[in-house]
């Protein structure tokens, strides 16, 4: 026997008298994978059997689909689209990271600028009195350097964090607005970041001198005469304003990424957000 007769029989059918499936002594469960398989292959074999070159094309198009679990809408998946959130974030924290964590990336942008905190407004009060307010400068430089010597440090955690969103976290974003996913990492991510992030940012502010300039302040401003004690967290500070400052450039990346097909720069981010535009 040849031709599509063949492949079924081979396949366990029986065409003598139309096709049905071929019994043997014992019922065989066919695993679904197999089955999918082997319907794949009849649907072929049944293209053969209709003779139009343009039927044998839709069926074995069909079949290909089956076999790859494709439908023919193009419609994407929620795990393209998962992929294409997390390649967004990706390719805008990388974005975000080589803006910020360079000299003068928080320092000179007044948008993300980190000033001095404010338990210390009443030191550099005091200290300006005296003709000292320079330190204050020079701290206040020194914490913004910290910020930007941090910055590319933390980048693998934010990664990582990306890495961790769910599909079901997907849902919510994909229609959500501009900055959806931000907004999303911003909340669920920034608690265990800042933790995460603590002995890098301790590290930068010794790094760049920012806990001599501080001890230097507090040394000059405790030399003044009924001056009130003084509580400044520098890490935490500097962990606060450095998130906020990268959030912020995060949103706008997102947003750009979301409508401007120059920004698109992969494959799966040009058919994950052209779908949107």
């Amino acid at each position: 026997m040849t031709g599509w007769g063949s492949i079924l029989v081979r396949i366990g059918f029986r065409v003598d008298n139309g096709f049905r499936p071929v019994r043997g002594p014992t019922e065989m469960k066919v695993p679904r994978q197999r089955s999918v398989y082997v319907l794949g292959v009849l649907l072929a074999a049944l293209s053969f059997a209709i003779g139009s070159d343009t039927a044998q094309g839709d069926w074995l198009k069909k079949a290909k689909e089956l076999l790859k679990g494709k439908t023919s809408s193009g419609q994407l998946t929620t795990a393209e689209i998962g992929a294409g959130l997390k390649d967004a974030l990706r390719v805008g924290t990388e974005n975000v990271v080589g803006k910020l964590g360079r000299s003068d990336g928080f320092n000179a942008d007044p948008s993300i600028h980190i000033p001095l905190p404010k338990s210390l407004e009443n030191v550099q009060s005091k200290l300006r009195k005296v003709g000292l307010s320079s330190l204050l400068d020079d701290l206040e430089l020194r914490l913004n350097r910290a910020a930007e010597s941090a910055t590319p440090k933390a980048k693998k955690l934010f990664w990582q964090a990306i890495n961790d969103m769910t599909l079901d976290d997907v849902k919510g974003i994909y229609k959500g607005p501009d900055d959806a996913a931000t907004q999303y990492f911003q909340g669920k991510m920034s608690a265990p970041l800042a933790a995460e992030m603590q002995p890098i940012v301790d590290g930068s502010l010794a790094e760049v001198g920012a806990v001599q300039a501080f001890d230097n302040v507090m040394e000059k401003y405790h030399a003044l005469p009924f001056v009130p004690e003084i509580d400044a967290d520098l890490t935490t500070f500097v962990i606060e304003k450095g998130m906020d400052g990268i959030f912020y450039y995060l949103a706008r990346e997102e947003a750009e990424i979301r409508k401007d097909p120059v920004k698109q720069t992969t494959d799966l981010l040009r058919r994950v957000f052209g779908k949107q535009s």
